[in-house]
């Protein structure tokens, strides 16, 4: 299963939270694999807690790949190469972890070459073959990254993949998230013009909510009745707008609290920060655990 990470806005917590998910679908024994297709900001290795690769590595990476200037790109283990010390055994049950990092340096695809579409469809088809989940973080907004890799898609038919879009529960990022997928020159305009059929993408396409705060949030006590009041208001109007934009419960995923650990931090929050220090909510890994089994659930995408 592929499964394709995008956001329209920077700072939606993309990374972060699909980092958080392949963590979780390994702890629940499938072996994973993150690619790093962020290719302006490859960080993804400060989140899995590897500094040698904390801006993407020096040597190797899936830019080098793609330019085919090494036949193989470089992949990480998590559980062997982290810097964090929970990270580096590989707890009972779980599947393999590994990170396929971005180049540091490399920045964002000027074009999209077929010598590059045709190496992303060998890279995919190969790891689909190895791994229970891949999942590809996608440089946010209208790319070139997002272009080619609806291009390879569509060369692998017989190869299951899904899109997860994600969005702040604010009207700019509703809007914003609306607009990457229906708008001109968003994911079923580009889709239907390399060859995906637009019905069929659509419903490859789920929306994810981060950073929610509900309105009944522990963190908001204290607050004047006034201001309670107003934030209710406040959620109910970005209820109906979501409705009105489709971002609403029905093309929803899931959704991911507000939490201060992936605001300040940005890491994997394992259950030793819930329940030994304390300094993560619990609502955050059920909500991580959730998402890591619906997003290969095929009940769950039907059903919404």
């Amino acid at each position: 299963m592929l499964i394709f990470a995008i956001s329209d806005k920077g700072g939606t917590g993309r990374s972060v939270t699909s980092t958080n998910i392949v963590y979780r679908h390994a702890l629940q024994g499938n072996d994973v694999c993150y690619l790093d297709f962020d290719f302006g900001s490859p960080t993804a290795g400060a989140i899995f807690s590897v500094s040698s690769v904390a801006r993407g590595t020096k040597a190797g990476g899936l830019h080098e790949y793609l330019r085919g200037d090494c036949a193989e790109p470089r992949r990480i283990d998590i559980w062997s190469e982290s810097d964090r010390e929970g990270l580096r055994v590989k707890p009972p049950g779980a599947g393999r972890l590994v990170l396929l990092p971005g180049t540091e340096g490399g920045g964002e695809l000027a074009t999209v070459e077929e010598e590059m579409i045709g190496r992303c469809v060998q890279l995919f088809s190969r790891l689909e073959e190895e791994f229970d989940l891949c999942m590809v973080d996608v440089s946010a907004g209208r790319s070139f990254t997002a272009e080619m890799v609806l291009k390879a898609t569509v060369r692998l038919p017989a190869i299951p993949f899904r899109w997860l879009v994600f969005h702040r529960w604010t009207r700019q990022h509703i809007i914003a998230a609306d607009g990457l997928v229906t708008g001109a020159d968003g994911l079923l305009d580009v889709g239907a013009r390399v060859g995906h059929d637009p019905d069929d993408l659509r419903d490859r396409i789920r929306f994810v909510r981060t950073a929610v705060l509900e309105p009944d949030a522990a963190e908001l006590v204290g607050l004047r009745d006034e201001q309670r009041a107003w934030l209710s208001a406040c959620d109910n109007d970005l209820r109906e707008l979501a409705r009105r934009h489709k971002v609403g419960r029905t093309a929803m995923l899931g959704k991911i609290p507000l939490d201060p650990v992936l605001q300040w931090r940005e890491q994997l929050i394992s259950d030793e920060d819930v329940l030994a220090s304390k300094i993560a909510n619990a609502e955050t890994t059920a909500a991580f655990d959730e998402l890591a089994k619906k997003i290969v659930d095929d009940s769950a995408w039907e059903g919404l």
